[in-house]
Formats: C-alpha cells, sequence, structure tokens
C-alpha cells in the first residue's frame, strides 16, 4: 500500500513538473476563474437585492430592479468571456504538457537499450505513448476546467455565506467534510481499479499488433482459434476492470449529491426559521439558497472529475514509467576509424544473468581477412554480432577495433564502420531510391543504380511501375522475401564500409541468383573484413577462418580444409549437408 502511495505521489509530482513550464497560462486560467466565480457569486446578492425590492403589490421599485437587472446582464457578459479566455488557457495548458509528454517519450524511445526492446512487446509500447497519453490529456483537461474553478467557486462561496450570515455558514461547513470523505474513500479505490484496466489495455493492444503483424504465420499454423481464445480471455478480463472502475466511479456522483442535498435542505430550514424570526430578510434567504446550491455543485463536478483524474493518473504512471527507465550508457565522444582490426578478448555475456551463454570468448581478426561463424541454433552466432555493433555491453572482457575499446567511441562511428546485411530485412515507407540510399542519402542515381546492379536487384526495379521512384509500405510492402533482401544487399554495396557483418544474407535468393550475388560479395570483401553467419557451409568454404561455436564456445577453429582434416563437430555439420 505504502509503495502504491509513493507512486501515486512521484506521478504528480512528475506531472507538476510539465504544468510548470506552462505556468503564465496556469495564473491566467486560475485568474480568469477567479474572475469568473466572484462575478456569478456576486449574481445571487443582485437577486437577494431584488427580491427585497418586492414589498407587496403596488411597493415595488421598478427603477431599482431595472439598474440591478442591467448589472446582473453586464456580469454575466462579462463572465462569459472569462470562462471562454479560462477555457483557452486549459485546452492550450493541456496539449501542450501532452506534446512535451509524447517528445519525452519518443526521445527515451530512442536512447533506450536494445534490451528493454526486447523484453517488451511493440504493441504494449504503443499502448503507453498513445493510448495512455490521449487517457491522461482527457482527465487532465477535466481537471483543470472543473477542479479549478470548482476550488475557487467553494472558498469564494463561503467568504459571500459569511458575510450575509456566519451562523448558517457554521451548519454547510459543518456537513461539508461528510461529502468530502465520501468522494477521497471512492477515489482511492477508483485508482487501482483504473490502473488495472491500463494495464489489461495494453496487453491487448499488444496481442493485436503481434497478431497484425504475423497474421501469415498464425493462418499458416492454423491458430486462429487459440488466438481468439487469448483475445477472449483478455477482453473478459479488461471488461471486468473495467466494469469495477466504472462501478466505484459512478458511486461518486450520488453519493456526494445526497449529502449535498443534505446542506441545501439544512440551510433551507435553518434559513427560514431565522427569516421568521427576522434574524435575515427574504432577499438574503433566496441569496443563500443559491449560495448553498452553487457551493454543493462543485462537489459533485469534483467528484466527477475524481474518476477521470484517477484514471488519468494511472495512464501518467505507465507513461511516466517508460520516460524514467534506465536509457543506455553514455558514450565517449570519441570518434572511431576503423582500419579492419577487430580483437575480442575474454568476453563473457549472457542475456539473462542466471543463463550464461558466451564464456571467455577470444578472437583476432586481421584487415581484410573474412572470419565465419557456424554452429547449431542458439550457440551465440547472431549474439557475436550484437555484441561487436554494441546494441549489447559485455558483461566481461573488451572488444577492440582498430585498437580502440568499443565503449571508448562513439556508437554511430562504431556501427557505421560495419555494413549489415540481416537475414531480417530492413525497410521503411518510401521510395525504392530512398530505401537503398538509407546509409548514403546524398547519392546520386547513378550511384544508387549501380549498387542495384552489382547486387542483382536493377532487373526487377525496372520491372516495378515507377522504378527506382516507386513507392514500398513499411518492412517492404507487396515485395518478396527475396527482393527486400537483394535492397539490403544494395544498400551495403552502396556505401562500402570498411567492416561487412553477413548473416544469412542470402537466406531468401534463389541458387542461381545466390551465386551471383556470392561472386559480387567476393569482389566488395577484398581489403574489407568481413564476419559471415550461415547455415548453409557452403558460402562460407573461402572464409579465412572459421569459426565453429557450441554453446557460446568456440570449440573449433581454421579453415575449411583444416577443419575437415580434424574430423571433428564441423565436419559433422559439413556431412550433414553434403
Amino acid at each position: 500500500m505504502a509503495k502504491k502511495e509513493k507512486l501515486r505521489k512521484d506521478t504528480m509530482k512528475q506531472m507538476f513538473q510539465y504544468v510548470k513550464k506552462h505556468s503564465l497560462f496556469v495564473a491566467l486560467s486560475i485568474l480568469f476563474a477567479a474572475v469568473s466565480v466572484a462575478l456569478t457569486l456576486y449574481v445571487p446578492i443582485l437577486i437577494g437585492d431584488a427580491v427585497d425590492l418586492i414589498v407587496a403589490p403596488g411597493q415595488v421599485d421598478f427603477e431599482g430592479i431595472m439598474s440591478i437587472l442591467l448589472t446582473i446582464g453586464v456580469c454575466i457578459g462579462v463572465t462569459g468571456i472569462a470562462q471562454w479566455v479560462m477555457n483557452i488557457c486549459n485546452n492550450r495548458i493541456t496539449y501542450h504538457v501532452v506534446h512535451d509528454i509524447r517528445e519525452d517519450a519518443f526521445a527515451r524511445l530512442q536512447i533506450l537499450p536494445l534490451k528493454y526492446m526486447d523484453g517488451h512487446s511493440q504493441g504494449e509500447i504503443v499502448s503507453r505513448v498513445i493510448a495512455d497519453v490521449d487517457q491522461f490529456a482527457d482527465g487532465l483537461l477535466m481537471g483543470f476546467t472543473q477542479v479549478f474553478t470548482g476550488i475557487v467557486t467553494i472558498v469564494g462561496t463561503l467568504l459571500f455565506m459569511l458575510v450575509i450570515h456566519p451562523g448558517i455558514t457554521v451548519v454547510v461547513i459543518v456537513i461539508t467534510p461528510v461529502s468530502l470523505f465520501v468522494a477521497a474513500f471512492i477515489a482511492k479505490n477508483t485508482y487501482d481499479m483504473f490502473q488495472l484496466q491500463s494495464k489489461t489495455r495494453g496487453e491487448q493492444t499488444a496481442l493485436i499488433d503481434e497478431m497484425i503483424g504475423n497474421q501469415k504465420v498464425v493462418q499458416a499454423f492454423g491458430r486462429e482459434g487459440k488466438v481468439l481464445e487469448r483475445f477472449d480471455e483478455i477482453n473478459e478480463r479488461l471488461r471486468k476492470c473495467s466494469l469495477k472502475a466504472i462501478f466505484f466511479s459512478s458511486l461518486t456522483n450520488p453519493c456526494t449529491r445526497f449529502v449535498n442535498s443534505l446542506v441545501y435542505a439544512a440551510v433551507g430550514i435553518y434559513g427560514a426559521v431565522l427569516a421568521i424570526h427576522g434574524g435575515i430578510s427574504i432577499g438574503q434567504l433566496t441569496s443563500f439558497l443559491s449560495y448553498a446550491n452553487q457551493y454543493t455543485k462543485p462537489f459533485n463536478e469534483i467528484s466527477g472529475v475524481i474518476t477521470e483524474l484517477q484514471n488519468a493518473l494511472a495512464c501518467a504512471a505507465r507513461i511516466f514509467d517508460f520516460i524514467n527507465e534506465t536509457p543506455q550508457p553514455e558514450e565517449k565522444a570519441t570518434e572511431l576509424t576503423a582500419d579492419g582490426h577487430v580483437e575480442l578478448s575474454h568476453v563473457d555475456f549472457s542475456y539473462v544473468p542466471e543463463k550464461p551463454l558466451i564464456q571467455d570468448f577470444n578472437l583476432k581478426v586481421q584487415l581484410g581477412q573474412r572470419v565465419a561463424i557456424v554452429g547449431p541454433t542458439g550457440c551465440g552466432k547472431t549474439t557475436v554480432i550484437n555484441l561487436l555493433m554494441r546494441f549489447y555491453d559485455v558483461n566481461s572482457g573488451s572488444i577492440r577495433v582498430a585498437g580502440k575499446e568499443i565503449r571508448d567511441v562513439t556508437r554511430k562511428s562504431l556501427r557505421t564502420s560495419f555494413g549489415m546485411v540481416l537475414q531480417d530485412t530492413w525497410l521503411r515507407a518510401g521510395t525504392i531510391r530512398e530505401n537503398i540510399a538509407m546509409g548514403k542519402p546524398d547519392a546520386t542515381l547513378d550511384e544508387v543504380i549501380a549498387a542495384a546492379k552489382a547486387s542483382h536487384a536493377h532487373s526487377f526495379i525496372k520491372r516495378l511501375p515507377q522504378g527506382y521512384d516507386t513507392v514500398i509500405g513499411e518492412d517492404g510492402g507487396q515485395l518478396s522475401q527475396g527482393q527486400k533482401q537483394l535492397l539490403c544487399i544494395a544498400r551495403v554495396m552502396l556505401c562500402l564500409p570498411p567492416m561487412l557483418i553477413l548473416d544469412e544474407a542470402t537466406s531468401s535468393i534463389d541458387t542461381r541468383t545466390e551465386i551471383r550475388i556470392q561472386k559480387a560479395f567476393a569482389t566488395m570483401m577484398q581489403g574489407r573484413t568481413s564476419f559471415i553467419v550461415a547455415h548453409r557451409l557452403s558460402t562460407i568454404m573461402e572464409a579465412d577462418i572459421i569459426l565453429v561455436m557450441k554453446d557460446g564456445n568456440i570449440i573449433e577453429q581454421g579453415n575449411h580444409e583444416t577443419l575437415l582434416a580434424k574430423g571433428g563437430f564441423y565436419t559433422t555439420l559439413y556431412n550433414s549437408q553434403f
């Protein structure tokens, strides 16, 4: 319970940090709220004065009443303008705060370590940055619009009532805490419910995102029924927690209205007795009853807003939790000038502390050498690539490029030193030309075409409706997997960095095209250090060094002929394919 209370306080504290940036508009909102409430509360006094001018039939001061009515009209007009300006200020505060939060969330997304992305679903992250921020905005806007006005109305009404008759005001103040107690009790329960609702909604968004992205796989394996069952289970949990949250929140208004009715009744009875005995005039009693109604009205509004605020706070806690995630370690300012020399010394690494993967890994690569990494699935081949690119940092040991520890240079200079072609393709929405020139935006069309020809992508690109200006969707749209891979190969051939990483780079390409690309790769690799991850051993026979990995360790090392002569694990792998 103490932890939840601390979380709520921390969330509110961080929320006010964002609001504080727009303190001028907050001050203006409060000022115009005060003007609006003051004039609204002044009107009942004028009405009371007008009532007192109606003494009896034939004894009505029409001139005085007309003057009061004119004043009331001016008050109402100014109140309307003040409320309009106040709403403009509130909208500006809310949507600027939401803008700032989304910017911070997206900026944090860019610097979060890959470990966080691997541990959280895309749908969950999208839900926090989009849906939760929208819910937070709704609650915040309602809070500014009604809470400020409500608090000023309560304080102002009490002051006006004290001026008219302190005795009746005491009756109102004595009954008020009951309404506050009821609202606080309900708010405490609704926060937990709305937090669970927000979490479950994120889980549902994650499932939908996953299913849309993998629809072919779901249908290919006939998993539609299982997916529907899983969705129904999450949807049912969301229904239950949403109903509980709505049930508790719906109690607020009727409960506070009941208490407020007691206040109004007490004021009416006590005021009537005083009026009979000459304690106050009929006009003052009229004003007091109007104030009693206005005094209780904000409690109803604020209690309704509390429901939205609890939902907003629950959503804010999730988005602030994301914004406060620990970013990847800060990098040194040193730029790397790669020369093709790479050295891994006593490297230990594991994704999960209790499950060791790579242990005491040592490797020394000279300029221009081709290093092939082979082994069974899960042995750590791709992990080595992740460590070289510093997508993950080693747990212990060191990796040096050109004699420099990679943790002592900027990530950008390190990553631009490598050209990567992976089994998974990286394409974005845009033209074919833009996708090929992603690593070299200033490349001319002739350079792009030359790279496409070298990767054997030119022929299929020319057959597209607009050739190199054909727009493709996210992740390649309607292109085949092989065509996507050819574009990624062309991208690397355009940049030609000093080091290459080829992780199953031709896995989706037909055999004839693969032979041609292997020749192009052979030309491209000359004078460049290359790391090749492959399951098909036919693609790495010409490698200078072949590392055979098993359970995170190098168990054999040498060229193709040397390893075959040993008759070890590599020989077993080779014979299983040929």
